[in-house]
């Protein structure tokens, strides 16, 4: 490791399938402050840990199904993450409901993308949600993780429209290269100290607390994009 890449933010990315945003936020690294220290997968055949490994990144598996239950799966991650001292655990596609244990054992440096404009659509099968319901604009959202499933403070989110004709296929196409765009600068502020969560569990940036999530397409150019 070399000088310069020490002094970036350690991030361990916790993945379950391609890691289509890990890919972004690999190739964004060398423009943030940030070093993905690990990947670390619950499912032996995600194509991201090949992703990982092609980029010289520690890719490992840790199968829930080996485990009892979530608690005793989620107290194996977190000693798998923390080989690693990660100042911030990343979860790229995760498909995993974490324990309010594990949650709190990295309170303010856990981060999630979840696609639909939350509070709006939690959980699975966001793209088809949005179209049953008659939305004409869908989404992505990057948020601090809390006990309460994808229920944490959103701190940017990336807009699209919603087109006559969209499947839950060409919509979930759309908002991924969303996804792309939004992860990777959310990572750099934290890693730059300028976005934590509050005590009072609100986003701040720049030691100014935030009254709603960002919006990626009305960015300055003073935040760094």
């Amino acid at each position: 490791m070399t000088e310069a890449s020490a002094a970036r933010l350690p991030v361990v990315v916790l993945i379950s399938g391609g890691g289509s945003n890990l890919g972004a936020l690999i190739a964004e690294q060398s423009r943030w402050p940030y070093r993905i220290a690990a990947v670390i997968s619950n499912q032996p055949a995600a194509r991201g840990l090949e992703r990982a490994l092609a980029a010289g990144i520690p890719a490992e598996i840790l199968d829930h199904r080996d485990y009892p239950d979530r608690a005793a799966y989620d107290l194996a991650l977190a000693a798998a993450i923390d080989r690693h001292a990660p100042g911030l655990v990343v979860l790229a596609g995760f498909m995993r409901i974490l324990t309010p244990a594990f949650v709190a054992r990295y309170p303010g440096r856990l981060l999630n993308i979840h696609p639909s404009l939350l509070p709006k659509f939690p959980g699975l099968h966001t793209h088809r949600r949005a179209l049953e319901a008659g939305e004409r604009e869908h989404g992505a959202s990057v948020h601090f993780v809390t006990a309460e499933l994808d229920g944490g403070p959103a701190i940017m989110q990336a807009r699209v429209p919603v087109v006559p004709g969209d499947s839950p296929e060409t919509l979930a196409a759309r908002v991924l290269v969303q996804e792309h765009r939004l992860y990777p600068p959310v990572l750099g502020w934290f890693a730059q100290g300028r976005l934590r969560l509050g005590e009072d569990a609100r986003v701040q940036l720049d030691g100014v607390r935030l009254a709603g999530p960002l919006d990626l397409n009305e960015l300055p150019a003073v935040l760094g994009m």
